[in-house]
């Protein structure tokens, strides 16, 4: 039997204005341990911002974000815009402050964000061709802005009410989630989990992304 080759959407590289490290580190982790192939890819474009992550602050920086993505993907990475829906058997979004920045602009407008328009592009034809979509952390909210007011979906952030009520607004229904637990909606073939909206340690972040990661797997089967 054929590994599946599952997208890993990557937002840059770190938790306050890319992706977060441990989040995907352990997606890929837990996809090659379920002997999956990640195909890592990202948009090629100007991150919303750069943060200094030793100070918080903003580092007055230009950087891209398919390129900062390559620093977790150790190269291996492709441009979303090139990727297509027949290429790949489902797909993993990780979170971090940049999945409201650079694959939205959630973090900045909230309910009334927009999505990257090559990353909407590939989200919607995995949506209808039934293809599996996981999202972990932040990242749920770029399937409340593509998926919530056509078909309801059913997410979480976790137990955050302000953005829980945020997801609602786009149409989404938000499930409180403990931060080990993944919701799954069947119908539309999602999987979320809270992550770091919750977890206090990396094997708490673990312990939920390879929930997720199963099930992804299985949906993909």
């Amino acid at each position: 039997m054929s590994r599946k080759k599952i997208g890993v959407l990557l937002a840059g590289c770190g938790v306050k204005d890319g992706s977060e490290i441990h989040e995907a580190t352990l997606t890929l982790y837990f996809l090659s341990k379920h002997e999956a192939e990640a195909v890592c890819i990202a948009p090629d474009k100007a991150q919303a911002d750069v943060v200094n992550h030793v100070t918080g602050e903003a580092a007055g920086e230009t950087r891209n974000v398919l390129v900062e993505a390559a620093r977790i993907a150790r190269g291996n990475i492709r441009d979303v815009g090139t990727v297509t829906s027949d290429e790949i058997d489902g797909i993993i979004i990780p979170g971090g402050f940049g999945a409201a920045k650079n694959l939205t602009d959630f973090a900045s407008k909230g309910a009334d964000c927009s999505a990257d328009e090559n990353v909407s592009r590939l989200l919607q034809s995995m949506f209808e061709k039934k293809k599996p979509i996981g999202a972990l952390c932040i990242a749920p909210t770029l399937l409340a802005r593509l998926f919530g007011r056509s078909r309801a979906v059913e997410i979480t952030i976790g137990s955050d009410a302000a953005t829980a009520s945020s997801l609602e607004k786009m149409g989404a229904k938000h499930r409180t989630a403990k931060v080990d637990e993944i919701v799954v909606d069947r119908e539309n073939r999602l999987v979320t989990t809270p992550c770091y909206m919750l977890a206090e340690s990396i094997k708490e972040v673990g312990d939920g992304v390879e929930k997720l990661v199963s099930e992804i797997l299985k949906m993909a089967d």
